[in-house]
């Protein structure tokens, strides 16, 4: 059954008509008192909801009613109705938890479609959970509602409660970190340290006084007791990030840890008891580096009882107008600006990008362009001019010849290249090359390049 919401009684009978003759059936409601009493006695699979009623034209009491309508049932799709003018009215309530939203007028046959799309995606949501609910879980900043991130959020909603280390895999810019920040904060650790170590930043020298701490004295540099990560991280969940990075004679010190649970403080001899869960992650083949002897086997079974494999965004196209939407509202947010819209051809060519840097690349795009454009409703045209100003490094780079280089060496000029290009602007350097600006300075580091950043 579908619930119609609209105080406009010839919206209802159109609506209502045009359902039945697709084969639905139908109910009304004329304002949010009514639309409850059908959401409390009844199970409606779907419902489409105009934001604005007779007595607010600002919208917030379609917001209330929208809230009121999740919390009885979080699993229902709800599509909004509005009017062209009220397009951010409709994002808030995106972001309130509804499934979709259609402007007046509409098109039947859109319309439809749309509707069949949400009962389809709700279905394979239903039939993916087991024992749990997404509609439960706490998913602090993860945007998406696409088949592809609803079973990654299931497989969450599974194991977060259990001590179980994770591995969390995938392509660089997928959002690993929120993942692993969505095991802590669903777990029985929640209220506990979530400490992040992005292993792929510290150097072998300073491994042991970074995740162990050290007393002072215990080498030249320790004028001061340090306390270690995994010390740190007791009773909580300690991330390890780019694990894969992580030198292979450290790997046994880690080992060793998360085999026994105790440590050792530079400089103090006396063992130490933790009790962490471990999360890790990276973006490289560990069963491979394990055939390679570059990562230990025993350490590779240790951190990955669980496996969570995260889609690249290519493979997840559905969530690309959520995440867009969500990028330019936290960019208004954060620098004070005007609300940012986004036409129809705008986010049909987002959505057709090939994104090999993934979410952190639609992010950079997304804020680079309102940023340029200063404009409050964005086009095709906008985007693609700002999409081919960043693939210009690139494209430099793949003119030029790497014959006979190594990898380390091709990975230092492409750098080189860039920080020429912009001015050493570290910012425009790390969007061009499709990386963070910490693995910027990583690499930075590793190849001894120094630069006055003017």
């Amino acid at each position: 059954m579908i619930l119609v919401i609209d105080d406009d009684s010839a919206v209802r009978s159109s609506l209502s008509f045009m359902l039945k003759r697709a084969g639905y059936e139908v109910k009304t409601a004329s304002g949010p008192r009514e639309a409850m009493e059908v959401v409390r006695s009844e199970s409606p699979e779907l419902m489409l909801m105009d934001m604005n009623f007779t007595l607010s034209t600002t919208g917030e009491e379609g917001l209330i009613l929208l809230k009121q309508v999740k919390l009885f049932r979080p699993d229902v799709p709800v599509i909004l109705m509005t009017a062209w003018g009220s397009i951010q009215l409709a994002v808030q309530g995106m972001q309130a938890g509804a499934f979709d939203f259609i402007t007046k007028p509409w098109n039947n046959a859109a319309l439809l479609q749309r509707i069949e799309t949400a009962l389809q995606l709700t279905s394979v949501a239903r039939e993916a959970v087991v024992n749990e609910s997404v509609g439960t879980l706490n998913r602090s900043h993860i945007i998406g509602k696409s088949r592809e991130l609803t079973e990654v959020l299931n497989t969450i909603a599974r194991i977060a409660p259990t001590n179980a280390s994770v591995l969390i895999t995938g392509e660089s810019g997928t959002g690993k970190e929120l993942i692993a920040e969505a095991v802590h904060i669903n777990s029985k650790r929640a209220k506990q340290p979530f400490v992040k170590v992005n292993l792929g930043g510290i150097s072998q020298s300073l491994f042991e006084s970074e995740m162990f701490g050290h007393k002072k004295g215990a080498f030249t540099d320790a004028t001061a007791d340090r306390v270690g990560r995994f010390e740190l991280a007791n009773k909580g969940t300690i991330f390890l990030d780019e694990i894969g990075d992580l030198d292979f004679s450290c790997q046994v010190k880690l080992l060793r840890v998360l085999q026994d649970q105790t440590f050792e403080v530079l400089g103090d001899s006396r063992p130490r008891k933790v009790d962490v869960r471990v999360v890790s992650a990276t973006n490289a083949d560990l069963r491979k580096m394990v055939d390679e002897r570059t990562f230990r086997e025993d350490l590779f079974y240790r951190i990955n009882l669980i496996t969570v494999k995260l889609p690249p965004l290519r493979e997840r196209r559905d969530d690309i107008p959520l995440l867009a939407r969500h990028f330019a509202d936290r960019q208004a947010e954060v620098n004070g600006l005007p609300h940012t819209e986004f036409s129809a051809e705008a986010l049909n060519f987002l959505s057709r990008l090939p994104y090999p840097g993934n979410i952190r690349e639609l992010k950079n795009l997304v804020e680079r362009t309102i940023l340029v454009c200063g404009k409050t409703v964005l086009d095709a045209s906008d985007f693609e001019a700002q999409y081919q100003h960043s693939g210009e490094t690139v494209r430099a780079s793949e003119k030029t010849s790497f014959a006979g280089m190594t990898l380390d060496e091709i990975e230092k000029q492409t750098i080189l290249r860039a920080l020429q290009q912009y001015k050493g602007n570290l910012s425009q350097v790390a969007v061009a090359l499709g990386i963070s600006r910490a693995a910027l300075y990583r690499r930075l580091e590793k190849h001894g390049i120094t630069f006055n950043n003017n």
